[in-house]
């Protein structure tokens, strides 16, 4: 059978343990989707539009934690992939993506839909195969089979990552009447096992060594998903040595328990300097991805740090905080475990707390009371009158309400600046995730229907703004149902980020060149993809709506939830303001 070796690209994907499909149609790539679509062990979905494909492939790695892979046409189909490719690439997240391609000798010569597509995502990818185009020999066969595998397993390797598969494909692209497509069971699978890294003795030893004689130690956990281990780990090592941990909302750090440091977008932004001084650390240990925070980068690139640790097992280690003096090539679980082991049970009876440890926490409680009292409009430190609808405090609500074990998805850019600043709501086990690789908006919409569709048991919800939603509609055009997908939406008509921030803000040019102003809606994206559909703009219709939109009952729907950006500008200097009235 001449496409053979195609048809066995689906058999060693399920051997690998690849379960979920996301294809978009075409000509060229149809024996790759016939391949996957009869394959019994695999689930194959249908997103036309390639870049929500991708994203929604990409959605559903993240909540499985294992490799998707991603199948599409010749020409441009593959190059609408890109956003979410990059994405994956800083975000390490494993996609497999099988783009057909015209056989290379028909390159650049004016045949319709034909680009260029070897290693089509260039640096943003791990690696870029070309399939064979002639396996009639046994050996190209042989090569096929092992460039599958080497490229799921390249893609799975820690650290994981988008790897391209191009499989150039030749006429005639469908089976003859009564031809079967069968799946060799002899097939070659190649399986990758990953090596564990631990520390020596020796490196153990200096490790701790060194440890005593930091008197101002400091952990900063940046983006990661959920792992509970590793916060056990965590939780024992910060009380045994009397270091703060300090956690953005996508760090995941709520198994760390109530001594997580989540606060410093509200207090970085209210301390003076000579306060701010009595926080720098002498030695610094990070691990994890990117951080949302600012105010915590820039504060740390200006600490002059001594000593920065860095714990990563595999892969090029970034220098975010100009500061870098170790890499510690190990899993985080492990380094915090093995420097932990021997002074286990001490640190449960009694958590040792020194006076840097004790600043981090005070200035964690005074955020948490400037924060309490400014939506409250209570307390000794200033009063306020009831606010005018505004978005700030609605997010503030929408995040309060969330149901337990709800999988967060925060969309680029207000809204998990948002969430940072008021904290995941704790005990309730939240996940968070945010597309941070590249921090862009194009494709918030299709992670969270990813994820929807990978966690059907799970309340998975979506708290984004007009221009991140509306950019990304077609993540809801297909036939697959998302009953437990929420999308809260904070229109406000425009880019109203850009009057948060200093520097658009100030310019004439802010409403014309960068609000982006809109006058749309949900309302007919919800009737056109059947869902849901609750527009509020009081706080008093946000309060009777918000128990019912997240009742599992309601199924797939949007909370739309209006707001002006000049009033929602205006509230956020009230809250800057609060802020460094509570510090000062």
């Amino acid at each position: 059978m001449i496409m053979q070796a195609v048809y066995n690209i689906a058999e060693i994907c399920a051997r690998h343990g690849i379960t979920d499909v996301v294809l978009s149609p075409g000509s060229r790539s149809a024996p790759l989707t016939l391949a996957f679509a009869r394959h019994p062990d695999l689930t194959v979905r249908v997103v036309p539009d390639e870049r929500a494909a991708a994203f929604i492939g990409l959605g559903i790695a993240q909540a499985q934690r294992r490799a998707v892979a991603l199948v599409c046409t010749s020409g441009t189909a593959g190059l609408n992939y890109a956003p979410a490719v990059a994405e994956a690439f800083f975000q390490h997240i494993p996609l497999v993506i099988f783009t057909a391609d015209r056989p290379p000798e028909w390159i650049d010569q004016l045949d319709g839909q034909t680009i260029r597509q070897h290693n089509l995502f260039g640096a943003h990818a791990k690696g870029a195969f070309e399939f064979p185009v002639d396996t009639s020999h046994p050996d190209a066969k042989w090569h096929s089979a092992r460039i599958v595998n080497e490229a799921i397993n390249m893609a799975q390797a820690a650290p994981a990552g988008p790897v391209q598969v191009n499989v150039s494909l030749r006429e005639p692209f469908y089976p003859k009447a009564g031809e079967e497509i069968r799946y060799e069971q002899d097939v070659q699978i190649i399986r990758e096992w990953p090596s564990v890294i631990t520390l020596s003795k020796a490196s153990q030893a200096e490790l701790k060594q060194q440890l005593k004689m930091a008197t101002r130690a400091l952990i900063v956990a940046g983006q990661q998903p959920v792992d509970e281990q590793l916060m056990h780990a965590l939780r024992l090592f910060s009380d045994t040595y009397g270091i703060s941990v300090l956690g953005d909302s996508i760090s995941n750090s709520d198994g760390v328990g109530a001594s997580v440091i989540s606060r410093q977008d509200v207090f970085l932004a209210g301390l003076s300097s000579e306060q701010k001084e009595a926080l720098r650390p002498d030695l610094l240990i990070t691990f994890g991805q990117s951080l949302i925070s600012k105010s915590l980068k820039l504060f740390l690139r200006d600490s002059a740090t001594e000593q920065h640790w860095h714990l990563q097992a595999t892969g090029a280690a970034a220098d975010t905080f100009r500061s870098l003096t170790t890499i510690v090539r190990v899993e985080p679980a492990s380094f915090f475990e093995s420097l932990t082991i021997e002074k286990t049970q001490s640190s449960l009876a009694s958590p040792v707390k020194t006076r840097f440890n004790l600043a981090w926490v005070s200035a964690q409680q005074r955020a948490d009371a400037a924060l309490q009292d400014f939506f409250s409009g209570q307390g000794d430190r200033y009063q306020k009158s009831q606010p005018v609808f505004n978005e700030f405090s609605a997010f503030a609500e929408a995040l309060a309400s969330l149901p337990e074990y709800t999988a967060l998805h925060l969309a680029n850019s207000m809204a998990v600046r948002y969430a940072n600043i008021l904290g995941i709501p704790q005990g309730r086990h939240i996940e968070v995730f945010a597309n941070r690789g590249t921090s862009g908006i194009d494709g918030c919409n299709s992670t969270a229907v990813g994820a929807a569709l990978a966690q059907p048991e799970r309340p998975v919800v979506l708290l984004t703004g007009d221009v991140a939603f509306f950019y990304d509609r077609n993540a809801f055009w297909h036939n697959y149902p998302v009953p437990n997908l929420r999308v809260v939406l904070f229109n406000n008509h425009g880019g109203g980020i850009f009057r948060l921030i200093d520097g658009p803000r100030q310019q004439p040019e802010l409403e014309e060149f960068f609000e982006t102003r809109q006058t749309l809606t949900a309302e007919n994206t919800a009737r056109d993809f059947n869902l849901g559909y609750f527009p509020v703009s009081t706080f008093a219709e946000l309060d009777a709506a918000l128990p019912v939109f997240f009742a599992a009952e309601t199924g797939a729907a949007i909370l739309e939830i209006f707001t002006d950006s000049k009033t929602n500008a205006a509230f956020f200097e009230e809250y800057r303001a609060a802020v460094k009235q509570a510090f000062s």
